[in-house]
């Protein structure tokens, strides 16, 4: 068997963006032919969008699938494509991969495996495919096979696995070791996550090893629809070897990652290994294309040019930057507006905007750049910065010297806009306008909560103005550790249309901080990070800090991974923490979490949209589903108070 000069792809795409989403594809294939590359697998539901959401259901969203995998076809020329999107058949929808073989379609293999847990909804929407399965579909007056299937084209045969086809214990990969497939295609929709590259790379490696295939994984890159970041990466995989991976987080609308594989490796290997006869596949598919015979000397080095699975830290940044980009220019947002308090939180929304333009240049040059910003009249690009981001440090008579030093440094090392006002005038028109109808004066004594609430609350208002003034997107710069327990005034710090940070934990963000200063050379961070949190809004002579009001960060996240994502009672947490701290403060801080945890519900409804990063978010409206009214688990604090005594 020839060897094949083969690619994976991924692509920048947004849900239901009809010519730009074919634009794209249009350009992996046309970056395909350049290369001389016989078969390109594109990701999952890559005509779409993978995030329509109900917009799957929509009669015009598949009509228009269709349109546009006619569209592609006649650029497909010499070309073996294999692309996804959603199908109607037979009154259920279904997720497909279209294999396009030199301008003609040969056939849809359909999902079997529905990803339908933490951000995945995909069962709401899509029926899935049953195995040993086949039907017929008609397209452009052609009748095409549909359904679990095997191509065999030119000698190679060739099988897909769809996603959350490879995470399954009983997994499509079997099936085509049974039937003698030499390469596995895997077009994927994988969201990015912490640590989740290393699984991936695993996956794939020893997917290739086990069933002694060649293997292709293509990935969608970029925010795609708002929440969901995807990182890119594309492996190209054989006989337990990596050929082949990309750098992800990568700003370009189209990555292509090519290989040269060489089917006879495995077929030498199960000769040797092989103690059964191989199954003829009564669902074979076949081609009529031919490889071409001119590739052998474009084999790869295996161990060229693979980079190395970047650390939490890195992840993170690059992570955030590609997703605020992405946000930015598919919203057309014309900047960044943040309430800069000199605080971690706000000063790390400021780090990774001011960086994500960075970085997009660096990677695109400036042609690219500009393109991706189309829409704004952008001037010298060593002004950019300054151009599209905006930060107000908002002062009452009760903040400190030294969080207004932090936030006017790192602005200024940062190169952005940056204003000072005082709100106490708009304060004291509150306070009296209160006094008044109440006819009694406000006390710290009495009021502690309203008289913090109201100065988070009068902030919102200017810089909102602010950001409408300038068509720009709003930062709200609370942290998941502070969306736990409510620790954030509705309408206040809250205000924003994203949330970079609602899929962070504030120790985790303290720690990234420190990284920043060194990895970023931003000494101007040195001035948050000597600083204890606080919301600095009691008067200085109570010393308040965000964990004297709460508790030790550390602490705090380690509680609600045991309440919230190990499903751990009061009791038991308090027992797996014991030791952590004395019984009797241990026992105050785990009650206060799950009060805390279940009253401030309603507050995590309304938060603006943030990040998915990892199993720990706490997102209501894509994965950690709590009732808003509840008993707020009072037997089982009663419990916990019970042993503790």
């Amino acid at each position: 068997m020839k060897s094949i000069r083969v690619a994976g792809a991924s692509l920048n795409q947004t849900p239901l963006d009809w010519a730009g989403n074919r634009q794209r594809i249009l350009e992996a294939i046309a970056q395909a032919k350049a290369d001389r590359i016989s078969l390109l697998c594109l990701p999952e539901l890559a005509i779409t969008g993978y995030g329509c959401e109900d917009a799957f259901f929509a009669d015009t969203t598949t009509a228009n699938a269709l349109a546009t995998l006619k569209a592609i076809l006649p650029a497909t020329g010499g070309l073996v494509v294999f692309v996804g999107m959603p199908l109607q058949y037979e009154n259920a929808l279904y997720n497909v991969v279209a294999c396009i073989e030199d301008g003609r379609l040969l056939g849809l293999v359909a999902k079997q495996a529905l990803a339908g847990d933490g951000i995945h909804y995909e069962p709401r929407w899509f029926k899935p495919w049953p195995d040993h399965t086949r039907g017929t579909f008609t397209f452009e007056g052609q009748t095409v096979p549909i359904g679990d299937l095997i191509f065999e084209i030119d000698g190679l045969r060739i099988g897909l696995e769809i996603c959350e086809d490879a995470w399954t214990g009983i997994r499509p990969a079997q099936q085509h070791y049974r039937h003698n497939v030499d390469l596995i295609l895997n077009p994927s929709a994988s969201h990015f996550a912490f640590g989740k590259s290393e699984v991936r790379n695993s996956l794939v490696r020893e997917t290739s090893r086990s069933y002694l295939c060649s293997y292709i994984y293509s990935n969608l890159c970029g925010n795609e629809a708002g929440r969901v970041i995807y990182d890119g990466e594309v492996l190209v995989a054989q006989a337990g070897t990596i050929l082949a991976r990309n750098r992800r987080f990568s700003f370009a609308d189209v990555q292509l990652v090519p290989a040269v594989i060489d089917p006879s490796v495995a077929r030498r290997m199960k000769k040797k290994l092989f103690a059964f006869l191989p199954e003829a596949p009564t669902h074979l598919i076949h081609g009529q294309f031919v490889w071409p015979a001119d590739v052998e000397q474009n084999v790869l080095d295996p161990k060229a040019d693979i980079p190395a699975i970047a650390p939490k830290e890195e992840e993170f940044f690059r992570a955030e930057c590609l997703a605020l980009f992405d946000y930015l220019r598919k919203s057309y947002s014309r900047g960044f507006v943040i309430s800069l308090s000199g605080g971690a939180d706000s000063c790390a929304c400021a780090v990774l905007a001011a960086y994500c333009l960075r970085l997009a240049y660096e990677d695109l040059g400036e042609a690219a750049f500009r393109q991706k910003l189309h829409y704004l009249t952008l001037g010298p690009i060593d002004t950019m910065a300054r151009q599209l981001i905006t930060c107000v440090y908002q002062g009452t008579e009760h903040s400190g010297p030294e969080t207004r030093l932090s936030a006017e440094a790192l602005a200024h090392a940062l190169g952005v806009t940056y204003f000072y006002w005082t709100v106490d005038h708009v304060l004291s028109g509150y306070h009296a306008l209160i006094e008044g109808a109440l006819g009694r004066k406000l006390a710290w004594e009495t009021d502690d909560l309203a008289l913090q609430n109201i100065q988070a609350r009068t902030r919102a208002p200017g810089v909102w103005f602010l950001a409408n003034l300038q068509g720009a997107l709003l930062l709200t710069t609370s942290n998941r550790s502070e969306a736990a327990v409510g620790y954030a005034t509705m309408d206040g710090d809250t205000a924003g249309g994203l949330a970079p940070l609602g899929g962070i934990d504030k120790a985790t963000l303290r720690s990234w901080l420190h990284w920043a200063q060194a990895a970023l050379s931003l000494p101007a961070l040195a001035h948050v990070n000597a600083l204890a949190p606080t919301a600095e809004l009691r008067p200085q002579t109570y010393n308040q800090t965000d964990e004297g009001d709460l508790m030790p960060y550390p602490v705090l996240d380690q509680i609600e991974r045991c309440a919230i994502h190990q499903y751990k009672s009061p009791l038991a947490t308090f027992k797996y923490l014991r030791g952590t701290a004395p019984d009797r403060v241990l026992a105050d801080w785990v009650k206060k979490f799950y009060r805390l945890w279940a009253r401030n519900q309603w507050k995590r409804e309304r938060y603006a949209p943030s990040f998915h990063l990892d199993d720990a978010n706490l997102d209501p409206r894509t994965w950690c589903r709590f009732p808003i009214l509840s008993a707020g688990y009072e037997e089982e604090l009663a419990e916990l108070e019970a042993f503790v005594g």
